[in-house]
């Protein structure tokens, strides 16, 4: 059981440092689908467990495109915009459906600027991500009393992703630490 809390306490302290790119620190250029795709999968594989990687693929990106999430690409490119917004919708869609995720950036996009409302989701959601990791380690708690009224719904999904991080990394966790007890 020991080494389950330890190996449980490194990873929280991976969460930590956990950093999602700010609207400046996308690339400023023209992509291809394959790129993006790429891109997005680096960025949110530290944090979304899952078998099936990409996180994201072309079928995925042309919903969006064929919903109006996302604008079209300009002659098959991507750029900044887009990267952004697939970020956002990949991770949120781990706790959101499609639709509540669309509603929510047309919201924030409309209240403060698609590029500020990117910022805000990838600031929100790292700290939710490196609170989970402070919790674990037994350093922190959390009320929602001083957030903005405009800000609790990116906040709730946010903490709502960190806690299903976190409870799909303690049954990881679990399974492991019960096959080797059960060979023992």
């Amino acid at each position: 059981m020991k080494q389950l809390q330890e190996e449980l306490y490194t990873w929280a302290q991976t969460l930590t440092t956990f950093h999602l790119p700010r609207w400046q620190e996308l690339p400023d250029l023209e992509l291809y689908m394959d790129q993006v795709i790429k891109l997005v999968d680096n960025y949110l594989s530290p944090v979304i467990q899952t078998e099936k990687h990409p996180l994201l693929t072309a079928a995925m990106v042309n919903n969006y495109v064929k919903k109006k999430i996302i604008p079209p690409p300009v002659k098959k490119k991507y750029n900044r915009k887009h990267l952004a917004f697939l970020i956002a919708i990949t991770s949120l869609k781990q706790v959101l459906a499609i639709e509540e995720i669309r509603t929510g950036i047309l919201f924030q996009g409309k209240k403060i600027g698609i590029r500020q409302a990117y910022d805000v989701f990838c600031e929100t959601q790292e700290q939710a991500i490196q609170l989970i990791g402070l919790q674990i380690q037994g350093e922190f708690s959390t009320s929602m009393t001083d957030i903005p009224l405009e800000l609790i719904a990116v906040t709730a999904a946010a903490r709502s992703f960190a806690g299903k991080l976190l409870a799909e990394k303690m049954i990881e966790l679990e399974k492991v630490y019960l096959t080797k007890v059960a060979t023992t």
